[in-house]
Parts: C-alpha cells; sequence; structure tokens
C-alpha cells in the first residue's frame, strides 16, 4: 500500500472536528468540576486543635445540606424581618466567637462553590455570663440552651417562600457585597439560586409540623429530636405527637456502659453513645453520607473525642462548708438514683411522674423502621431501642450546673426551683438567656436583658409540664440550700 495517499479532505475535517469536540468535551467537563464538584479541604487552622474541629469541622452535611456561602451570608440583609429579632443571625441565640466569620457549629467548605452546613456544635455548645457586662464563654459539648432552633429551620424556608428570593434581587445583594467572576455569576443566577430556593421549599412539607398553631413553640435550647428523626430519616406522615426536649450535653459519653444496662437519649431509645453520633450526624447530613469511609471517620473521631472530653467544672466561688454539707443530703436524698447502678437506666413514669409527651413521640415501630434505614446505607450500629419506652432516663449528673433549665423538656428553671413542689415552681419564664444565676444555680429569668433575648416558657402548655420528680422537695430550707451548694461541685 502507497504510505504517501493523500488523505480525504472531508476525513480529515471529520477528525479535527471531532477532535475539537473531544477537547471542548473535556474542558466543559473539567470547568463542570471545578465549579461545581472540586472539593477543597478546609483550612488547616480547622483542625489544629480537637476543639476547633468541634466547633468548625465539615462532617460532609455541605453536600445534600449546604447552603450557598453568598445566599447565607446575604439572607439576613434581605430578610430581617423573618429573624426573631436585630443582629442578624445572632438573634437566633447562636454560639459566635470574635473573630469568625461563622457562628459556632457552622461549617464552610468548598464544594465547587463556598458552602455553608452545620455540625453537632451548633446544638451543643453551651454560654454563660457571670455579669451583664462580661463576654460569654462557651462551653463545647455543652447544651446550646441559646440557640432556638425551630426558628432556623422556620427562617431558611420563609425566606425562600418570599417572591424576592429571586436571582434578580439575590444577585444585587451578593454583587454589593463581594466580587463574582462571569462563570459564578452565571452560575448563582441560573443554576444555584434557583436550586436552592427549590431545595429549601421541598422542606417546608417535611417541617410542616413547626408550622402547627397547637404545638406550643420549641423556644431557645430546645428541639423535638425524635419528631426530626420520624419525619426526616423514615418519612412517616405527620401525626399529633409533641415531645420537645432540652439540648443534652455530650461530654464524657464514656460513662455509659451498655453492659451496666446504660442507655441513650432522655427516654433511652438508644443503645450507645456510637448509634447516638451516627444518628445525629445523619440528621445534620439530611441524607445518606456521599463518603461512608469518611462519614464513619468523623463519627469515630467524635465517639473518641467526647467519650473522654470532661465536664466544665463550676466557674464560680463555693462555699466549701455549705457543700460538704449538701453532701451529706445528696447522699440521703438523691444519690440512690443519680450515684448508683441505677443511673443511666431507665425510670418508669409511673415513678418519676414528668411530662409524658417524648414519650409518645416515638414508638417500637419507628425505631424498627429507623434502624432499617441505617442498614440500608450500609451502616453498622447497635442503633435504636425496638421497645416500647416506658420512662426517662435516670441522668448521670456530671456538669448538672450548665444544664439548665431543668428536667427533661426543660420545664424547672433552676436547681433550686427543682426542689419545690410543682405547684410552687415557676408557671412562666423566660429561657436563653445567660447570665448565670449563682444563688439558684441555672441562668437569669427575668428582667428586661432576660426579656430582650428569651422565649417565653408557659408549663401550662402542651408538652412543657413541670410536674412530677418530687425528690427532696420535703427538705427543709437549709438542707435544700446546701443540696444545692454540692451539686455545683459535680
Amino acid at each position: 500500500m502507497d504510505d504517501n495517499l493523500p488523505i480525504n479532505p472531508v476525513l480529515r475535517r471529520i477528525a479535527i472536528a471531532v477532535a475539537l469536540l473531544l477537547v471542548l468535551g473535556a474542558l466543559f467537563a473539567y470547568v463542570g468540576w471545578y465549579r461545581f464538584l472540586r472539593v477543597e479541604p478546609q483550612p488547616d487552622w480547622v483542625s489544629a486543635t480537637p476543639e476547633m474541629r468541634f466547633k468548625y469541622g465539615s462532617i460532609g452535611a455541605e453536600n445534600d445540606a449546604g447552603i450557598p456561602y453568598w445566599i447565607f451570608y446575604v439572607l439576613p440583609r434581605l430578610f430581617p424581618e423573618k429573624l426573631p429579632g436585630p443582629g442578624g443571625y445572632a438573634s437566633l441565640g447562636v454560639a459566635w466567637e470574635a473573630g469568625q466569620e461563622l457562628p459556632v457549629g457552622f461549617t464552610k467548605k468548598t464544594i465547587g462553590f463556598p458552602r455553608v452546613a452545620n455540625t453537632c456544635a451548633a446544638c451543643h455548645t453551651a454560654s454563660y455570663r457571670g455579669r451583664i457586662d462580661e463576654n460569654p464563654t462557651n462551653v463545647i459539648a455543652g447544651p446550646g440552651h441559646t440557640l432556638n432552633l425551630e426558628a432556623f429551620f422556620r427562617y431558611l424556608i420563609d425566606c425562600a417562600k418570599d417572591p424576592r428570593f429571586n436571582p434578580d434581587i439575590l444577585m444585587r445583594e451578593i454583587e454589593s457585597v463581594t466580587e463574582l467572576d462571569l462563570l459564578d455569576r452565571l452560575a448563582y443566577r441560573f443554576l444555584i439560586i434557583p436550586m436552592t430556593k427549590k431545595r429549601l421549599l421541598e422542606r417546608e412539607a417535611q417541617f410542616a409540623w413547626i408550622y402547627r398553631k397547637d404545638f406550643p413553640e420549641w423556644g431557645r435550647g430546645r428541639d423535638d429530636a425524635m419528631n426530626l428523626t420520624k419525619y426526616f430519616m423514615i418519612k412517616a406522615p405527620m401525626d399529633d405527637t409533641f415531645g420537645p426536649t432540652d439540648m443534652p450535653s455530650l461530654w464524657n459519653l464514656d460513662k455509659y456502659k451498655p453492659e451496666k444496662g446504660h442507655v441513650m437519649n432522655f427516654a433511652g431509645d438508644s443503645h450507645d453513645a456510637r448509634s447516638v453520633i451516627i444518628d445525629s450526624a445523619l440528621g445534620v447530613l439530611g441524607a445518606a453520607p456521599k463518603d461512608k469511609a469518611d462519614f464513619l471517620g468523623h463519627v469515630r473521631w467524635l465517639h473518641e473525642y467526647l467519650g473522654k472530653l470532661p465536664a466544665p467544672r463550676y466557674p464560680f466561688p463555693i462555699d466549701a462548708q455549705k457543700a460538704q454539707t449538701g453532701k451529706a443530703v445528696f447522699d440521703h436524698a438523691c444519690a440512690s438514683c443519680h450515684a448508683s447502678e441505677r443511673t443511666g437506666t431507665r425510670l418508669p413514669l409511673a415513678e418519676v411522674g414528668t411530662d409524658r409527651g417524648r414519650l409518645d413521640s416515638w414508638n417500637k415501630d419507628a425505631a424498627i423502621k429507623a434502624n432499617r434505614v441505617v442498614s440500608e446505607m450500609g451502616i453498622e450500629r447497635k442503633g435504636l431501642v425496638e421497645e416500647t419506652l416506658d420512662g426517662y432516663v435516670i441522668q448521670f449528673l456530671d456538669g448538672i450546673w450548665l444544664r439548665a433549665p431543668y428536667l427533661h423538656n426543660g420545664s424547672v428553671p433552676t436547681l433550686r426551683d427543682l426542689l419545690e413542689i410543682p405547684e410552687r415552681r415557676p408557671a412562666f419564664f423566660l429561657r436563653g438567656y445567660d447570665v448565670y444565676d449563682q444563688n439558684r444555680v441555672g441562668f437569669v429569668t427575668e428582667g428586661p436583658q432576660a426579656q430582650r433575648v428569651g422565649t417565653p416558657f408557659d408549663t401550662r402548655l402542651r408538652g412543657n409540664g413541670n410536674q412530677g420528680h418530687l425528690y427532696g422537695t420535703d427538705l427543709s430550707a437549709a438542707d435544700k440550700d446546701a443540696l444545692v451548694e454540692f451539686m455545683k461541685t459535680l
């Protein structure tokens, strides 16, 4: 064959066209990957210490539950009237450290473009002040008693429902605070903003129950955890149950010993700490993890870190002699439950007598379905207890000073109030203020500043009952005061 025969010009043009198409296709694919899918690691400072990792380290929620950073940034500028008060996101009671662009528990990570998501620290960081003129002290793994989570959920949905949530208005606001390049402007206008609006509106059906007028507000420092699990994990139809509870503390999780019969969550819904961390993290992700191995790596780290993290010590003066007297009172009146083999096990509702709303919000069938969902993700864990539950877990008391308000539903503001019969406990108070009440052991619940930021709590409303737990109510006033002093040391 003659190798010098001329190539057909048509074939040459076809070959060149195919080559150009392949190059253009590769270029288009690269640009698409780079602008929408590339994953950049977070800055080194995020993982510099375990505390920083807990507060700001991503657990992968940016993939499905993340909100584009610049949309998140401008929402309070466009829709301030939909927030609980002035101050932008700070009005939601988030913990916010000086010099940080986002609150504690809010992560920023680039997956194609910068996105904001949450981590466990959003709900599990406590703060307190000794005086009104102090800066807050944040305590990681503490109960987020100032966070108005329900208002945050509603805010995102209500913004998306507003006609002003559209590319023209959002882009005008975004471009007033940053300069995007041409491709990012096009991406935000034609893809990112419309897709974000669509996803937020899809949440409305899942969150329909938090708009019900016959359900009280959760208020600061509470959520309705098992209903969140029902409606998000197993996609159950909305029912009439309502069981809000306080945000729990997460320190020293190794104190829970399944081999001793200990169970987790307020009603003992879960077998062990690892299962609780997995289920909670899946709730933050809002979907099955994109990378199961990476997700389980985060779970393993959280389990190890929180397992050994000690409870915070009481930061204010303690009357040592009074506390010593209080220890004798504790040993007599409290230790049989809270410092014994019974601690960490379930106490029947008939005995403890507290509000039953939390129990009614969950059942055996829901546990079976939730365990099946997680198993189908290929994630192994001991999981949720597949039983009908009949009571609440007797609490360990480490760091009890920072876990106000008290009882599982946060219906009693201070430890001193808990030692009174229900009729003498406050029927109405304000939750979510962070100035500490050193005498009664809890947080200040009245006054102009508490009224400015606090959310009202009415014990007469559904799920808010402050009855039960009558232990210690028959003590003398002096013994009650001494007992409270001792409990500051725990």
